[in-house]
């Protein structure tokens, strides 16, 4: 720390202070001793007056000696003038290609105006490493122009570059060339795996930049076409089903035609497992639909009661069953802690109706059963004030307003903010007694510095003082996903869940998602957060809703699902911390939910009709919820069998692991194996070109680097650039370039001067002065060296 005492100058700029102002205590104590040994030990022919001008010489001596003790300085502000230059990076990776090179040109441009310029590269071919470029050419106080399309594929992101620029208070600019050449390139998604006889959805998606002229899409499987679609616009969708009817490894690739600037990204290659229907055992009491739905897709088995040996199947599936009539509910238990999965379908003979309070099943359960009462939920509103929120603050602190509207006044919410640190903006009070000071607080915050949202995190968790409870996370996401991520997922095991609100001009919805997923919350979009009503609205702040509304459309269960019924009745359940809240009732209640429990997963549907049947739940589109929700208490099909292989698909240059489920690793491949658990092996491996690979039996694809998956300008770049203070130019801005870097090397900076040894030396030219002069009036004879003065 510079000055504990300070006094600053308004006029001119400079800070006078201590370093260690505790030391002024042995002042009195001095000036104390000087008094009593003059008085006691000035005698003789001294006359009052020397003995006071003894005294007062003495004093200023002590004084000097002591306040140079305590460390005095100065901080003055000044202005430096530099040599400007400019640091420009050239990006001359492939992706670029597509615009037009102005590096050179705008390199003498500059020059020309009189600033000295240095051109390198930190990009080629396929190597786009812009982050790691940038921040190798970053200096303290720097500043450099970064010529590119910000597209990364490899290396640290910018958004962690940007935070280590501002660390060192360097600037990144950018100049950004609109592409002018036709590119596209096709991606190609949908499940890894699938069931023999079920129908499989994937989506081609079609992506570009000026490429506007009409475009063919082809798709095939196993070299057979089985689709072929015109998209008009240029760039789009096609979505594409299709049943297997043959288990093992098949190859699916989507291609494009039209005359582009590259041709490697034109096809894109997919693989899918597939295998036997997973058996899936049915329990319940009653005839109902679900039972015939389940055996269209699955190997269902049905029975009364849970059985005494549940390791045939992947799932259970129990529809309105009591907990009396379950069956052999420690076995249930012990099946989904080994991990196996449980879908639970409510009705009139189950949860509430049920007795499942009283029974071990409650504990598998992401539910708990009774009235709902959210409106007595710990929160702490963590908002995002550092600099990467600057422009998006007022849009920041009107979501956060918006998010504290929807909780109820039971709730009880204390306010943190962060950037680089976490502090205190308002401790947890009700909302009944201090809503209006929260607001007040949350309106007045202001933005800078860097983003540490794990920082954030960590102040959020202390304020909850080691209870459970919820963070409500207000932010644009600017900051990496890492070490966010990790503090993040020991909340989660502590009992405290993150709802992510992505709020901003630019929100990087990744690292909010991976931070609510890792801890069982969940991420809401800035226009989506009138859904924390359902989670904290409590029976005062209605919810009015027609019909079913999803309220978390990241998770698996829930993505792509449209709900069009109402089954009219709903179990009285209400969530359990950590649990995933999927679908709500028309009041708010949970009608789906989920949760890991031990290795396995868990779902419920608490919505039927009044037969106890699911109702309209069972037709399209409806139906996907059900079907997922089976889907993701199965898990992996395959994880019960021996002797498999799988490989993830992956690109060229990027390595994929390869994993062997067996007794012993594959012999005669080529692959380094190691054990990872009992009966798992895993080992990894790099294709070097695009197409159809093997490794250890298995089909994987390798599909075009990512250098040719993406074109045209990023936004991470754009954010680099406001996060760390620099200036968005265009290919003609060479004027401004160069005064730009003219401002950057003009520096003003503190400069800091202590003052201990100039006290010092005045003490020590006092005193010499003082008995210089004494002995002079000796010599002289206007007194003598017996008047007893020291």
């Amino acid at each position: 720390m510079w000055a504990l005492l300070s006094v600053r100058t308004t006029v001119e700029g400079t800070v006078v202070g201590l370093e260690r102002p505790a030391a002024l205590l042995a002042l009195p104590v001095a000036v104390a001793a000087l008094v009593l040994l003059v008085r006691y030990r000035a005698s003789g022919t001294a006359s009052r007056r020397s003995r006071r001008l003894l005294l007062a010489a003495r004093v200023v001596v002590a004084t000097l000696i002591v306040v140079s003790a305590a460390g005095p300085f100065t901080v003055v502000t000044t202005e430096t003038q530099g040599d400007p230059s400019v640091s420009m990076l050239v990006d001359r990776s492939d992706s670029t290609a597509v615009s037009p090179a102005v590096a050179e040109e705008l390199a003498e441009d500059v020059e020309a105006e009189g600033v000295p310029v240095t051109v390198s590269t930190i990009g080629q071919g396929t190597d786009s490493r812009i982050g790691d470029g940038v921040a190798a050419n970053v200096r303290e106080n720097g500043s450099v122009v970064v010529v590119s399309d910000g597209r990364v594929t490899g290396g640290r992101s910018l958004a962690e570059t940007a935070e280590f620029a501002r660390s060192v208070n360097a600037t990144i600019s950018a100049v950004s060339a609109e592409p002018t050449r036709t590119e596209r390139y096709v991606t190609l998604s949908g499940p890894s795996k699938a069931s023999v006889g079920v129908e499989s959805q994937f989506l081609v998606q079609v992506s570009g930049v000026q490429a506007t002229d009409p475009v063919e899409v082809t798709v095939s499987v196993d070299g057979q076409q089985v689709a072929s679609e015109r998209i008009a616009e240029g760039t789009g969708s096609v979505p594409v089903s299709h049943t297997f009817e043959s288990t093992g490894d098949h190859r699916i690739t989507a291609e494009i035609d039209g005359d582009d600037e590259f041709e490697v990204n034109d096809v894109a290659r997919k693989t899918v497992r597939v295998v036997d229907q997973p058996r899936v055992l049915y329990v319940s009491r009653g005839e109902y639909p679900l039972r015939e739905y389940l055996g269209q897709l699955y190997d269902v088995e049905t029975a009364e009661s849970v059985p005494e040996n549940l390791d045939p199947y992947y799932a259970v599936v129990v529809q309105n069953v009591a907990a009396g009539d379950m069956g052999n509910v420690d076995e249930l238990q012990r099946f989904v802690i080994d991990g196996g999965g449980l879908l639970m379908a409510g009705g009139p003979d189950s949860f509430e109706n049920g007795n499942y309070a009283n029974s071990s099943v409650a504990s598998m359960l992401p539910v708990t059963f009774g009235e709902s009462s959210p409106g007595s939920a710990r929160i702490v509103m963590l908002i995002d004030v550092s600099g990467s929120a600057g422009d998006g603050m007022r849009i920041q602190k009107a979501i956060a307003l918006d998010a504290l509207s929807q909780l109820d006044d039971d709730n009880t919410v204390g306010v943190v903010g962060f950037n680089q640190r976490a502090y205190s903006v308002a401790d947890p009070v009700q909302l009944s007694e201090g809503r209006g000071d929260i607001e007040d607080r949350i309106r007045r915050l202001q933005a800078g510095g860097a983003t540490n949202i794990a920082n954030g995190l960590r102040g959020a968790e202390e304020m909850l003082g080691g209870q459970r409870g919820t963070v409500i996370l207000v932010s644009d996401g600017g900051d990496t996903a890492s070490r966010s991520a990790v503090v993040a997922n020991a909340l989660g095991r502590q009992g405290i869940r993150v709802i992510a609100v992505g709020a901003g001009r630019n929100v990087n919805e990744g690292v909010l998602r991976r931070i609510a997923e890792e801890s069982g919350g969940n991420y809401f979009r800035a226009d989506e957060t009138d859904r924390l009503r359902l989670l904290f609205g409590g029976g005062s702040r209605q919810f009015e809703g027609e019909g079913l509304t999803v309220v978390d459309s990241s998770h698996f269960v829930t993505s792509g699902v449209t709900l069009e019924s109402n089954p009219g009745r709903a179990n009285d359940v209400s969530m359990r911390p950590g649990a995933n809240f999927l679908v709500a009732g028309p009041d708010g209640t949970p009608a789906a939910a989920s949760w890991r429990y031990g290795l396995g997963r868990v779902a419920t549907i608490t919505t039927y009709e009044e037969g106890g049947g699911l109702d309209g739940l069972l037709r399209q589109p409806d139906s996907l919820l059900v079907t997922k929700s089976v889907n993701y208490a199965i898990g992996d099909p395959e994880r019960k069998a021996t002797g498999v292989t799988d490989v993830a698909d992956t690109r060229v240059g990027e390595s994929t692991t390869v994993v062997y489920r067996g007794a012993a690793p594959p012999e005669g491949t080529d692959l380094s194996f190691g054990a990872t658990d009992e009966g798992v092996y895993r080992a990894r491996t790099t294709p070097d070109s695009v197409g159809f690979e093997t490794a250890a039996g298995a089909t994987y694809a390798a599909n075009y680097p990512a250098e040719y998956a993406g074109f045209g300008t990023s936004t991470a770049l754009a954010d680099a650039v406001r996060a760390t203070g620099g200036k968005q130019f265009d290919r003609g801005d060479a004027a401004e370039i160069a005064e730009f870097a003219r401002q950057r090397s003009t520096r003003v900076r503190d400069v800091r001067r202590s003052w201990d040894w100039a006290l010092l030396t005045a003490a020590l030219l006092l005193f010499l002065t003082e008995v210089i002069v004494r002995r002079l009036q000796v010599y002289n004879g206007r007194t003598r060296s017996e008047s007893g003065l020291p």
